[in-house]
This record gives structure tokens, C-alpha cells and sequence, in this order.
């Protein structure tokens, strides 16, 4: 049995807090990727179709020594599949790339507002859930205005919205939202990118206090607040060190001056004029 916890979604159903993010994982690194995370003690694993690697990840969950209903496994519908018909389409797609006859959570990736698509391609995953084979539906990168409105014209509230959220960028006002609406908050690059963030001298002091590296304590700062984190890497000894965050808590203090990091700094696109339509490379 994992030892990562899990968190109530607003559908009944649990998601695990900690999981194996795969985004500009290749197909031919992500599956020794794979297996090594399910050493560490992985049990979710998040994708999407636009990273071009569901295939090589439905071979090695398959091939894995775990049983389906062991494993907790997320994609994500492209841009360019928006809309009702597609997005049913699409998630065809994906399950049979998954090797799986359905999946633990299906999420909208990005709003694209001007495409005007997004409540459409809402309704298609009310209907997966009703059909159970998207075990749970939320959404990625939306903003309030997007979730008021598929929430305005279904009724059905997302259970997750995966937003680029770290130190830097904590998204307080969008996780205030959340917390209203019960719809949690998973992080991704939760590391920002891995960047100056793990050598800011508030980070490594934190990181000295408990004995852990600066990566370890931002991860612990998400799973403190209640947040869902799915960090990448395809480095064995990287995947079980981001795993290594169970021994230890953040106190008062720790979640105080790390909150104070905020700069407001977004790393990626801006999900209200974000309009790439292009799925990622394979390399």
C-alpha cells in the first residue's frame, strides 16, 4: 500500500495528493520513468494527449506489477479536440492509448476562451462521468470566469482545476475560489520549472531546519496546504527523493515565510489569451 494520503473530492470519490507528473516526457523515457516512480511508492500518474506519451504509459502501467484499480491515472483532452462530439472522440482515443476501459480523472487542458468551445466540451465530460468512464472530471489552467460559467450553464461543479502553482506563485485568489466551490487545487510545476526558486535563501534555510533539500520542503508546502502535487523527473534518484516527503511537517513559521515568496511571477501562458492548438513534440 502507497503511504501518500488521500483527499475527499467533491464527487465522493478520493484522489491521492502526491502523484507522477509527465508533461515533456517522451515516450521512450517515460515508461523506465514510470516504473521507477511505482518503486518509490507512485501510485497516480498524470498525462495528456497533447504530450504524446498516453500509448507508452498504457504499456507500462499494463505491464506493471499493480492492478488497475491500484493505480489512480489523469489525462487531459487537447485543444483542438474541444467541443461536444470531439471530446467524446478524443477520450476514446486516449483509453484505448491507456490500455484501460476508463480513467480516474479526465481534465479540460486549457480554456481557450476565444474558441468558445469550453462549456460544450464540459458537457461531453458530465457525460463521461454519468457513463463512468471518467471516474472523476475537473478542468486545467480555467480561471473564475471560466469555471462560473460551466458551472452556471451544467450545474456540475469540477472536482479538480490543475493550475501552474508554487512558491512564486501561490494563486491565492484562485484557490479561495476553490476552497468556495469545493473544487481542490493541484499544482503543476510545483518546482517552478526547477529554477531560482530552489536556491532563494529563505528556501534553503527552511530546507536546512528539517535536514531536506529545497525541493523536498516546497513539495511538503504544497501537501501542507492541502494542495495536489504531481512533480516530474525522469532521474531515478530525483524520483525517489521527491517522494522522501513523508517524514517531516512545515510549521507555522515555515508556511509563513515561504508564502511570503510570492512574486507574482507566471511561468507559463496566460489561460485567457492562451491559444496553442499544436500538441507537443515527440522526442
Amino acid at each position: 500500500m502507497s503511504i501518500v494520503p488521500s483527499l475527499q473530492l467533491n464527487d465522493g470519490r478520493q484522489i491521492p495528493q502526491f502523484g507522477f507528473g509527465t508533461w515533456q516526457v517522451p515516450s521512450v523515457k517515460v515508461r523506465p520513468a514510470i516504473v521507477a516512480a511505482l518503486d518509490a511508492g507512485y501510485r497516480a500518474i498524470d498525462t495528456a494527449s497533447a504530450y504524446n506519451n498516453e500509448a507508452a504509459i498504457g504499456q507500462a502501467l499494463e505491464e506493471s506489477a499493480f492492478p488497475r484499480y491500484q493505480l489512480y491515472v489523469t489525462t487531459k483532452l487537447w485543444n483542438t479536440d474541444q467541443g461536444f462530439d470531439s471530446t467524446l472522440l478524443a477520450f476514446e482515443s486516449s483509453l484505448a492509448k491507456l490500455r484501460t476501459s476508463y480513467v480516474d480523472l479526465y481534465l479540460i487542458h486549457w480554456p481557450l476562451p476565444a474558441r468558445g468551445k469550453y462549456v460544450d466540451t464540459w458537457k461531453a465530460l458530465v457525460r463521461l462521468q454519468k457513463e463512468g468512464r471518467a471516474k472523476s472530471i475537473g478542468v486545467s489552467n480555467f480561471h473564475a470566469e471560466h469555471l462560473k460559467r460551466i458551472i452556471g450553464e451544467t450545474g456540475v461543479v469540477p472536482a479538480v482545476n490543475q493550475i501552474e502553482l508554487h512558491p512564486d506563485f501561490p494563486q491565492d485568489e484562485l484557490r479561495g475560489l476553490h476552497a468556495r466551490y469545493g473544487i481542490l487545487t493541484q499544482s503543476w510545476s510545483p518546482l517552478a520549472q526547477g529554477g531560482d526558486l530552489l536556491k532563494n535563501e529563505i528556501v534553503l534555510k527552511v530546507a536546512q531546519k528539517h535536514k531536506r533539500t529545497p525541493a523536498q520542503v516546497i513539495l511538503r508546502w504544497h501537501i501542507d496546504l492541502g494542495l495536489i502535487v504531481i512533480p516530474k523527473s525522469i532521474t531515478p534518484a530525483r524520483i525517489r527523493e521527491n517522494f522522501d516527503i513523508w517524514g517531516f511537517k512545515l510549521d507555522s513559521q515555515d508556511l509563513a515565510v515561504l508564502g511570503g515568496l510570492d512574486t507574482a511571477n507566471r511561468l507559463g501562458p496566460n489561460p485567457d489569451t492562451f491559444d496553442l492548438v499544436k500538441r507537443f513534440e515527440e522526442e
